[in-house]
């Protein structure tokens, strides 16, 4: 009897890693985040990834978009979904790579679920929120003592194109509040703000925070919309509104401004 030598390609068994990759500067990714790209057979990774990271994947790993931004063609999170799953019994290790943390606006616990629903280990590795980390690296904190004791997060555009009514309830309070996704929408989120009475409140566009692109302007919630119009700011910007704003060195001379006028 001849008994075949021939090696039996191997298997690997399906896993599924959500990695939050930081807000845009591919060093802000965490050393775990790093470790689970170099074990990958494929990555799945979104518009706000910088593709700089896909250097650390395997040369063997397949890197697929699934990217999802404005005004361009995207996948469905149902097809994000499917695919996962297919890579991940097809290939083995799937690295969902997804901009800032998984948990923040990332949608990451429905592809968690939804590997769960076929049985599929998955962990998540956080990553840099951009609603954190990106004020912090113009030097704004989202708390500071004696200016903001809080800070809410909130979506500018909710899923049926409203803006949050959540912003109504973050408006009236003393915390700073950080809105992402919702630039097209800023000067009816302005109009929250002023019927607070809060036309004074610092405010901070930042575009693309954290990468090459980064664009800063700083104003007051008065002249927000023309300071973005004059500035030509685009998406992705965030805003912070709050006091906290005013610890930026941009803001220092509006701070003057205002101080003689109140002196006139």
């Amino acid at each position: 009897m001849i008994i075949s030598t021939e090696t039996k390609q191997s298997v690997k068994e399906p896993k599924i890693t959500l990695v939050g990759a930081g807000p845009g500067d591919a060093e802000l990714i965490t050393i775990k985040g790093m470790k689970a790209l170099q074990t990958a057979d494929v990555v799945l990774y979104d518009a706000l990834v910088n593709e700089d990271l896909l250097s650390f994947a395997p040369a063997h790993a397949h890197k697929v978009y699934v990217g999802k931004r404005s005004g361009e063609h995207s996948y469905s999170q149902e097809a994000v979904n499917k695919l996962m799953i297919d890579y991940a019994i097809n290939y083995g290790h799937v690295v969902r790579l997804k901009g800032g943390d998984p948990f923040v606006f990332g949608r990451g616990y429905e592809e968690l679920d939804f590997a769960a629903s076929y049985s599929i280990p998955a962990e998540v590795i956080p990553g840099i929120s951009s609603s954190i980390g990106v004020p912090g690296l113009q030097q704004i904190p989202v708390t500071h003592r004696g200016l903001s004791e809080s800070f809410w997060v909130v979506t500018g555009t909710t899923a049926s194109g409203e803006i949050s009514g959540d912003l109504q309830q973050a408006a009236r309070s003393k915390a700073t509040v950080v809105v992402l996704m919702g630039l097209h929408k800023l000067a009816e989120i302005a109009e929250i703000f002023k019927a607070e009475g809060k036309h004074r409140l610092p405010v901070a566009l930042i575009q693309s925070g954290s990468t090459a692109n980064e664009k800063v302007v700083v104003g007051i919630v008065d002249t927000i919309v023309e300071l973005a119009e004059e500035n030509k700011i685009k998406a992705p910007a965030m805003m912070v509104f709050g006091e906290v704003v005013s610890l930026h060195p941009k803001f220092q001379p509006i701070r003057e401004f205002y101080d003689i006028l109140a002196q006139e």
